[in-house]
C-alpha cells in the first residue's frame, strides 16, 4: 500500500507504514489463528509493542513517546490490522483511547505521572464510556455518578463493552458529578485498577475481535483521588467529543487495512481456484466483484486519511461539532466498505470461506462492529445530516 504524496511530500508516513508492515507480518500475522480459536490474549504482546517503539507514538520524547503525530499512529494502526486486526484491537484502546486522551487532557502531573508508564507497557489502558443503559445516548443518558468527599471522588455505577477492560491497570473513565446539568456535568477521572471499590464484573465473549479481552466494570463506592480529576470537574464534554472524533477516525484507518487483507485473500484464492476448466479469477461476474470491492476500498481508505490528517490539528477540547465531526463520521463509509469486503471475501471463497479456520471467516465474524463501535452507523448518519444542516442554514444567515 502506498499513502498518496499530497499527505506524505517527505515520505515519513510512508517508512512508518513500511516498518509497521514488516513488524506486523512477522510478529502479530502468526498470533491471529490462536487469539481466534482460544479467545487467546497473547501476553506479551503489549511489551514487544512498547519494546518496537510502538508505544506512545503520539507522546513526546520527555515523556518516553516517539513524538509523531496522529497520522503517524495510524500508519501503525492501518499496518497491524492489515495482518492482525485482533492485536491492533488491543493495542488502540491502549493507544488512542486511553495514552492519548491522556496526553490531550491531563495536566503535567498526571501525564508526569502514567504516560511513561504508558509508553514502557508498565500498565495497559483503557476507556470508560459505554454503559448498560447508555450506549448511543452516552452522554445524556449516562447514569454513573461521581461525588466529592473530601479528598476523593466517590464512583457509583456501571460500564460495558470496555475493550481492554479485563486486563486494564489504569483508565480514563467518565462519570456525571452534576447529574442534573445533563450532558455538561460529566467529569473525567483516572481509576486505577487497585482502587477500592473498583472491580471487573465479567469477561464478555465475543462473535468477533476475539483475543481482545472486553468487560463490564463496576464502581461500588469507588474512590478515586481529587487529583485524577481531568481537565476540571464538569469539563468532561469536551473531552468526550474530541476524543469520539480521533476515535472514528483513528478506527476508520484499520478497518480499511482489514478490507484490504480481504481483497487480497479473494484475489489469491481467485487465481488458483478452478470451476468450468479456469481460474473463477476469469469469470466476469468474479472480475466485477473485485473491482467493484477495490474502488470502494481506495474511496474509504482516501475518506480516512483525510478524516486522521485533520485530527493532527485539533485543540485541546476540539471537535464535537463543525467540520471535523462530520468529517470523522465519515467512519460510515469504512463500515459499509468493511462489510462489503467480509461479504465479497466470503462469496469469492465458496464453502472454504464458510469455513471457520479460514482467515477470510474470522475476518468476516469480526467486522459487524465496524458499523457499531465508536457511534453506529445510525449515529454516523445523523451527525453528517446534522453538520450538513447546519452548514446550509449558515450560508443563509
Amino acid at each position: 500500500m502506498s499513502v498518496p504524496n499530497l499527505l506524505n511530500p517527505r515520505g515519513e508516513y510512508q517508512d512508518i507504514y513500511d516498518q509497521a508492515f514488516r513488524f506486523s507480518r512477522e510478529r502479530l500475522h502468526p498470533l491471529m489463528a490462536r487469539m481466534d480459536d482460544e479467545d487467546w490474549y497473547p501476553p506479551h504482546l503489549m511489551q514487544e509493542l512498547a519494546d518496537a517503539g510502538y508505544l506512545g507514538i503520539t507522546a513526546p520524547p520527555a515523556l518516553g513517546g516517539a513524538g509523531m503525530d496522529v497520522f503517524a499512529s495510524g500508519m501503525v494502526a492501518e499496518a497491524m490490522a492489515y495482518w492482525n486486526l485482533n492485536a491492533n484491537c488491543i493495542w488502540g484502546p491502549h493507544e488512542n483511547l486511553c495514552l492519548n486522551n491522556l496526553l490531550r487532557n491531563g495536566n503535567e502531573e498526571q501525564k508526569a505521572r502514567y504516560i511513561p508508564r504508558l509508553c514502557r507497557a508498565e500498565i495497559i489502558g483503557a476507556l470508560g464510556l459505554t454503559e448498560p443503559g447508555a450506549g448511543s445516548d452516552a452522554l445524556t443518558g449516562m447514569r454513573t455518578t461521581a461525588k466529592r468527599d473530601g479528598d476523593d471522588y466517590v464512583l457509583n455505577g456501571r460500564k460495558i463493552f470496555i475493550s481492554n477492560g479485563p486486563i486494564a491497570d489504569v483508565l480514563l473513565v467518565y462519570a456525571k458529578t452534576a447529574p442534573e446539568r445533563g450532558a455538561k456535568g460529566i467529569s473525567a477521572f483516572i481509576v486505577e485498577k487497585d482502587m477500592p471499590g473498583f472491580g471487573v464484573a465479567k469477561e464478555l465473549k465475543k462473535m468477533g475481535w476475539r483475543g481482545c479481552p472486553t468487560g463490564e466494570l463496576v464502581f461500588e463506592n469507588c474512590r478515586v483521588p481529587a487529583r485524577n480529576l481531568v481537565g476540571g470537574e464538569n469539563a468532561g464534554v469536551g473531552i468526550v467529543m474530541s476524543g469520539l472524533d480521533i476515535e472514528r477516525a483513528f478506527f476508520a484507518v484499520p478497518i480499511c487495512a482489514a478490507a484490504q487483507r480481504c481483497l487480497d485473500l479473494s484475489l489469491e484464492y481467485a487465481a488458483q481456484r478452478e470451476q468450468f476448466g479456469k481460474p473463477i479469477a476469469e469469470q466476469q461476474m468474479v472480475q466485477a466483484m473485485l473491482a467493484d470491492l477495490y474502488t470502494e476500498i481506495e474511496a474509504a481508505r482516501l475518506l480516512a486519511y483525510r478524516a486522521l490528517l485533520s485530527c493532527n490539528d485539533l485543540e485541546q477540547g476540539g471537535g464535537g461539532t463543525g467540520a471535523l465531526h462530520k468529517l470523522c463520521a465519515a467512519l460510515l463509509k469504512a463500515g459499509s466498505v468493511h462489510m462489503l469486503a467480509v461479504d465479497t471475501a466470503v462469496q469469492i471463497h465458496g464453502g472454504m470461506g464458510f469455513m471457520w479456520e479460514t482467515e477470510v471467516n474470522r475476518h468476516y465474524r469480526n467486522a459487524k462492529v465496524s458499523e457499531i463501535g465508536a457511534g453506529t452507523r445510525e449515529i454516523r448518519r445523523i451527525i453528517i445530516a446534522t453538520e450538513l444542516l447546519r452548514e446550509v442554514r449558515s450560508s443563509r444567515a
